[in-house]
C-alpha cells in the first residue's frame, strides 16, 4: 500500500516538474519565435496593436533585402572562419597546456597553473585599450589575424581540459611510456581520444563565445567588408530606417547559425559537461 502511494506522489512531482520545464522552455523560447515571426511581417505590422501572433502576411522580402543592400554573405564568412579558426586554435592550444599541467612534474606547476587561471577573473573589456595597441602596432588592424589571435589566448579552455586529463588513469601513460611511445605519440592517439567530449564542450562553448563577441570584432574590424555577423547586424539596429521587419531579418540570420552548431553538437555538449565534473 506504501509503495502504491509512493508511486503516485512520485508521478505527481514527475507531471508538476515537467509542467514547471515546459513554461520555462516556453519563456525562454518566446523571444526566438518572435524574432522570426516577425522578420516575416511587413514593417507596420511588426508595431501593430495588439500584435499579430502570427503574420497575417507572409513575405521574405526582409531578407532578400539583407543580403542584397548589405554584405551580409561576407559577414557571415567572417563569423564562420574567425570563430572556426579561433575554437580549433584553443582546442591545440588548450589540450597541449592542460595536458602538460594534469600529467606532466615540473617545478612551480601548481603555483603557474594559479596563475594562468587567474586570468580568467580580469574582464575582457578592461584590456580592450592595451590590447588595441598591441594589435595596432602588429599592423593586425582590420585583418583576420586581430579578431582571431586575442581570443586564442583565454585561459578557460585549459581550466576545462585540465578536468578531463586529471580523470584519466596515469597507468595508461606509463603503459604507453614502457611500449616505447614518445609523449607526442602519448598525446595524439592516447590522451586526445579519450577526452572528446571534453574536446566537444569546448568546441560549443569557445565558438558560441567567439560567435557572439561584438565589442572586440567592432574595435578591431572597422571596415564594412571585415566586420562579424553580430557587428554588421548591429548596424543595421542603429540605423535611422524605422523597418523594424529589416532589422528583424539581420538578426534572425544572426541567430539560425549557433541554434544550428547547438542542435548538432548537443549530445556532445552535455556528454563533455557531465563526464568532466566526476573524477575517479
Amino acid at each position: 500500500m506504501s509503495q502504491t502511494k509512493n508511486k503516485k506522489k512520485m508521478e505527481r512531482f514527475d507531471v508538476i516538474t515537467n509542467a514547471i520545464v515546459i513554461l520555462f522552455a516556453i519563456v525562454n523560447l518566446f523571444p526566438l519565435y518572435w524574432l522570426f515571426t516577425s522578420s516575416l511581417k511587413n514593417s507596420s505590422d511588426v508595431v501593430k496593436m495588439p500584435p499579430d501572433w502570427w503574420p497575417t502576411t507572409i513575405t521574405f522580402s526582409n531578407y532578400a533585402d539583407v543580403f542584397q543592400s548589405q554584405p551580409a554573405l561576407r559577414w557571415a564568412f567572417n563569423s564562420l572562419f574567425v570563430s572556426g579558426v579561433a575554437t580549433i586554435l584553443v582546442i591545440m592550444v588548450g589540450a597541449m597546456a592542460a595536458y602538460g599541467f594534469s600529467k606532466l612534474r615540473f617545478k612551480g606547476r601548481n603555483i603557474i597553473f594559479i596563475i594562468f587561471i587567474s586570468s580568467l577573473m580580469i574582464p575582457k573589456e578592461i584590456m580592450i585599450v592595451p590590447l588595441f595597441r598591441i594589435t595596432q602596432d602588429f599592423g593586425m588592424v582590420n585583418s583576420y589575424g586581430g579578431m582571431i589571435w586575442p581570443n586564442v589566448a583565454t585561459a578557460f579552455g585549459v581550466f576545462l581540459l585540465k578536468g578531463f586529463f586529471d580523470s584519466t588513469p596515469d597507468a595508461l601513460r606509463e603503459a604507453s611510456r614502457i611500449d616505447g611511445a614518445g609523449e607526442w605519440r602519448t598525446f595524439f592517439q592516447i590522451m586526445l581520444p579519450i577526452i572528446k567530449p571534453g574536446i566537444g564542450a569546448l568546441f560549443i562553448l569557445n565558438f558560441v563565445q567567439v560567435w557572439n563577441d561584438y565589442l572586440w570584432q567592432l574595435v578591431i574590424g572597422q571596415e564594412k567588408t571585415m566586420k562579424t555577423l553580430m557587428v554588421g547586424t548591429a548596424t543595421l539596429m542603429q540605423d535611422l530606417n524605422p523597418n523594424f521587419a529589416y532589422k528583424m531579418a539581420g538578426a534572425t540570420v544572426a541567430a539560425i547559425p549557433m541554434l544550428l552548431i547547438f542542435l548538432l553538437f548537443q549530445r556532445y555538449f552535455t556528454q563533455g559537461m557531465t563526464a568532466g565534473a566526476v573524477k575517479e
